[in-house]
């Protein structure tokens, strides 16, 4: 794998870059970090082995056009089918029949771990293949990736590019998406297709899932579940380049209304103004967040700042010589493993309350998206340690196991239907930010890794 120099911080995509910095990235970079993978060595590749290597390796220049046509489909919230197309004409081709699993707003809602949503659901649907188990033994499992894309205002910053070019610049594909996670995507199929060149199937099932609102919720991978489709493990293809997550933060979403006293400019001192009351509470959620960072429990402890508040949206005001009566800030915030959203929202509530205890009119939070627990699982899962041999297998060297201050779709997996999972795939820079790029060759090397962890995990014949 091709994570990023050794001199930058482990950050949120473990081995990949949250920022653009180096042209050909540095090899194996984390390698070692966990103590399982220094007790991993590597060895030449046998006949089979040898035969599946090459078979995905002659898929790139396939799993290089499928990247392209996904990050070409700008599937930002509510408009994930343009990608959902692509997913599934890539399964025809491979003679896999895709299934819609279509999202459910009532099932959803009755689900005590759905995330709150108020937008709409109607028409959007997963896209689900099985690739099903011919032989005998082996362990199901589930490859996963979101086609959903986070928004990439503002175009300004992208110059001339177009944010959904998909443009080729050397060994990399810059684009929104290209990194989160349209590479992992068109790694799994890559897989896939290059053991089923071989005339091979897996023992036990595996099934294929690109799957909508990941960055938002969560609750595509939930719906999946919820109709039915469970194996004995998940891997999900995030970049994290070279590196296996072994632990995660949880997230929480909520804002924060302010409801002021309006009036004229002139008269401020008989008013109370919502904004300026919000960047109160701001200031008391930014002490919220320097207490959680003060002594973070391992494995978080190796982060600097492993919590994170983001204010993230504010609307507030029409009019310059009006004092604004009402303001909504929209807040993101992290929270351990160890703690519950029932705690995380207690202790919102009271900073926003203690925060607002002296004005006129009202303080409100609200919850929409996100309200995902943290998630771990042991180094010494045998997901984590067959996954990390087969890496071994095709790079030669050990893979990090790392933790990430994001979250993933993992914790549904975890949570809600005791699935073990982790997340393992290309290496990648500036997800979520302006320039988005994976490097090409990492997108070959994580489809020749799952080709040898399905190999290893389900069985072959």
């Amino acid at each position: 794998m091709e994570p990023l120099p050794g001199d930058a911080p482990q950050g949120a995509y473990g081995g990949s870059g949250l920022s653009r910095g180096v042209d050909t990235p540095v090899p194996h970079a984390f390698a070692g970090r966990g103590a399982l993978a220094q007790e991993l060595t590597g060895g030449g590749h046998g006949t089979l082995e040898a035969e599946i290597l090459t078979a995905i390796a002659e898929q790139s220049g396939w799993m290089t056009d499928v990247l392209v046509d996904l990050v070409r489909a700008p599937t930002t919230l509510g408009h994930e089918e343009a990608g959902q197309r692509v997913v599934s004409a890539a399964l025809d081709e491979m003679g896999l029949r895709p299934v819609d699993v279509s999202m459910d707003a009532e099932r959803l809602r009755s689900h005590p771990l759905a995330a709150p949503f108020d937008w709409d659901v109607d028409g959007k649907r997963n896209v689900v293949a099985t690739w099903s188990g011919g032989g005998e033994g082996g362990r199901s499992l589930i490859l996963n990736g979101h086609i959903d894309v986070v928004s990439p205002e503002p175009r300004s910053q992208w110059g001339v590019a177009d944010p959904f070019g998909a443009d080729r610049q050397g060994e990399w594909i810059v684009g929104r998406g290209a990194a989160d996670m349209k590479c992992g995507l068109a790694a799994m199929l890559g897989a896939v297709r290059g053991i089923r060149a071989l005339g091979l199937g897996p023992n036990a099932s595996v099934t294929i899932e690109s799957v909508v609102e990941e960055e938002c919720s969560g609750n595509g991978t939930l719906q999946t579940l919820l109709d039915g489709y469970t194996a004995d493990a998940a891997v999900i293809a995030e970049p994290f380049g070279a590196a296996i997550t072994t632990s995660q933060v949880g997230v929480l979403w909520f804002s924060v209304r302010i409801t002021g006293v309006p009036g004229h400019a002139a008269e401020g001192q008989h008013t109370t103004n919502a904004i300026e009351k919000s960047l109160a509470v701001i200031g008391a959620l930014r002490t919220l967040e320097a207490e959680l960072n003060a002594a973070p429990p391992p494995p978080f402890d190796r982060f600097p700042h492993p919590i994170n508040l983001n204010v993230g949206t504010i609307r507030g005001g029409d009019w310059a010589s009006t004092v604004p009566g009402e303001c909504e800030t929209g807040f993101r915030i992290a929270l351990y493993p160890e703690m519950t959203i029932a705690q995380m929202k207690a202790r919102v509530e009271s900073v926003v309350s203690d925060a607002t205890s002296d004005q006129p009119g009202a303080a409100e939070v609200r919850y929409n998206g996100f309200s995902s627990p943290g998630y771990r699982i042991d180094e010494n899962h045998p997901l984590v340690t067959t996954l990390a041999g087969a890496f071994v297998a095709q790079a030669g060297s050990p893979p990090a196991l790392v933790s990430t201050t994001g979250t993933t779709d993992a914790t549904v997996f975890g949570h809600a239907a005791g699935i073990p999972a982790v997340c393992f795939g290309p290496y990648a820079e500036a997800a979520h930010g302006v320039g988005e790029r994976v490097y090409l060759p990492s997108v070959v090397q994580t489809a020749q890794v799952l080709g040898l962890f399905i190999r290893d995990w389900c069985g072959l014949a």
